[in-house]
């Protein structure tokens, strides 16, 4: 077979086309696949398959839409930025929250106190369990490209729900993400830029004629569009002041005219009376935003180091169709560059992408909740629709250090032999704070300021008496959150190893491991490692023969597959 050239965009031929390469295509257009979903994209021409990708595959599942708990409802509009905020307006207001103080009795601003916690609890428990369903529609689409494409965008447009404390902004850009994932980055850089989770994160409401806020003016050319080093802190001031006015009313965009600054603008060169709709368009003008988003795409999509020519080469493919992401791809998963030894092999998984491929290349057709894909994530580095700045995450060798491999081996060994007797639903784990003060109500303490080591302040009106007492409402609103919260299916994974190697025709422990080895790596295993897998197995199984040990070999084979799952080999996709 003919080695595909490096910087070569041409496409490969059919002769060139294989079930490495196959794989290879399964794993960056996708999340990985088993062996036999490999096969059948290696029949194909190289067109076909990567067409297969871009499109999906036909008559796929239907795929769940996400359930809300049934959280929300109006009076939570105006969620107050912090406690003190809440209750300070209940004091004044005698409500807040569609919450009425108590006209007489202990703690009358408590209700309201419990109701801001409930609503913080409410939105980070939605919030995870919206990420479970977004991770789960990940391993059950059989249009993968989508899903890797919106997991690129919720990267690139990052916002976090600590900011937001609202799961249903975070559902809608995610929707907004997906619907333009594969379309034209012109319309979704439009999409994103009115959504209402990106106008709170980057503070549009406070951006208005006079007093211009610079965050997002700053973010849309630095993170979103240019790169920095191609703009002014001129340009941030003049793209601030044309995007004044815009701003969310809850779930949608609204463009306030009183609030916008209708002056004559100076942006990267031109001048004119511009509206936000203005800057993004002479943004998109701009040769060096086709080359910084081509860039991107092809590290997440390639490989991680680009040269400045050849970044200028994409930037130019990305012109010429207009921005349309699928052209662009098309020629990319098609080009002989694609298929280099310099681009197989060499991508460090993300923790998203290491959680779904493992299930994806186990056959697996829904997410486990055991191990909990939350706290997996949070170990190793990525709980989605929680970026930890505006830059989104960091890739490649970011991803890798000696203690997250470590813990990326414990996420492969909860896999393989998950803990059903000692796990506990994170969900329902309030922390050692929220659990102390249930042990003391449960044991009869009074609750006070001074019993639960509170600071809130006494009411000037009632003396040392409390208004109302933080920690506990803390716990009440917990409560009352996990009352309404619908169930995540707490289940580890279903597959049989046993099965997978009868059915592949493995006979022998060094057969086994050769198939496990196929099945995980695209690297091969060098031979002492190979060796001593086969040892290991062999020593569990007391014989080489799987035929004899095929009653009760579905241990070893784990071992096997956990051995395989812990080497670095393993990381790269």
């Amino acid at each position: 077979m003919t080695e595909a050239r490096e910087g070569v965009l041409d496409p490969i031929g059919p002769g060139q086309w294989s079930v490495e390469r196959a794989a290879h295509l399964a794993e960056r257009a996708g999340f990985g696949a088993t062996p036999g979903a490999i096969a059948r994209l290696a029949r194909l021409t190289p067109a076909e398959a990567v067409e297969l990708m871009i499109a999906g595959e036909p008559g796929g599942p239907d795929l769940p839409a996400f359930e809300e708990s049934g959280f929300w409802d109006p009076s939570l509009v105006d969620y107050p930025p912090s406690r003190p905020a809440a209750t300070e307006r209940a004091e004044a207001t005698g409500a807040a929250l569609g919450v009425t103080v108590k006209p007489s009795g202990s703690r009358p601003l408590q209700p309201v106190a419990d109701r801001f916690f409930y609503w913080l609890r409410a939105t980070t428990l939605e919030t995870r369990r919206l990420a479970f369903w977004w991770m789960d529609r990940m391993v059950r689409s059989p249009h993968q490209l989508a899903e890797k494409m919106t997991l690129f965008w919720h990267g690139h447009f990052a916002t976090s729900e600590e900011k937001l404390r609202d799961y249903r902004k975070a559902a809608l850009q995610l929707s907004t993400l997906r619907a333009g994932a594969l379309g034209s980055f012109r319309d979704l850089l439009s999409a994103v830029s009115k959504d209402p989770a990106m106008l709170v994160c980057l503070d549009a409401s406070v951006n208005v004629k006079g007093a211009p806020n610079e965050n997002f003016g700053r973010e849309v050319m630095e993170l979103f569009t240019m790169g920095v080093g191609n703009y002014t802190e001129d340009d941030i001031r003049e793209a601030a002041r044309a995007f004044t006015g815009w701003r969310n009313d809850d779930l949608r965009f609204v463009f306030d005219r009183a609030k916008h600054d209708e002056g004559e603008k100076s942006f990267l060169g031109r001048k004119g009376n511009f509206t936000g709709d203005d800057i993004l368009a002479i943004i998109l003008d701009q040769p060096q935003t086709a080359t910084y988003i081509a860039a991107k795409l092809y590290r997440f999509f390639v490989r991680e180091t680009v040269s400045p020519a050849f970044a200028a080469r994409l930037g130019d493919l990305l012109r010429q169709v207009d921005y349309q992401i699928v052209p662009f791809l098309r020629t990319i998963f098609l080009s002989e560059d694609f298929y280099s030894p310099a681009s197989v092999a060499t991508h460090i998984k993300s923790p998203t992408e290491l959680i779904v491929s493992t299930y994806r290349k186990l056959g697996v057709t829904s997410l486990p909740g055991v191990p909990d894909p939350y706290m997996v994530g949070k170990t190793l580095g990525q709980v989605l629709l929680y970026p930890p700045t505006v830059a989104g995450w960091g890739e490649g060798r970011a991803w890798i250090t000696p203690g997250l491999l470590f813990e990326r081996g414990n996420f492969a060994k909860e896999v393989m032999f998950p803990d059903m007797i000692g796990f506990v639903d994170p969900n329902h784990d309030p922390g050692d704070e929220v659990r102390r003060v249930n042990r003391n109500i449960n044991a009869g303490m009074e609750i006070t300021a001074a019993s639960m080591e509170e600071g809130a302040a006494p009411s000037s009106i009632a003396g040392i008496q409390e208004t109302f007492n933080t920690r506990y409402a803390s716990l009440t609103g917990y409560q009352e959150a996990l009352r309404r919260l619908k169930p995540v299916l707490r289940v580890p994974a279903q597959f049989s190893l046993s099965r997978m190697m009868r059915d592949e025709g493995a006979e022998s422990a060094e057969a086994a491991v050769d198939a496990l080895t196929r099945r995980f790596l695209r690297v091969p295993l060098e031979g002492a490692a190979r060796a001593a897998l086969v040892e290991m197995l062999v020593t569990e199984l007391g014989t080489a023969d799987l035929v004899r040990a095929e009653s009760y070999m579905e241990y070893g084979l784990r071992l096997v597959a956990h051995g395989i799952m812990c080497s670095p080999q393993y990381q790269l996709a």
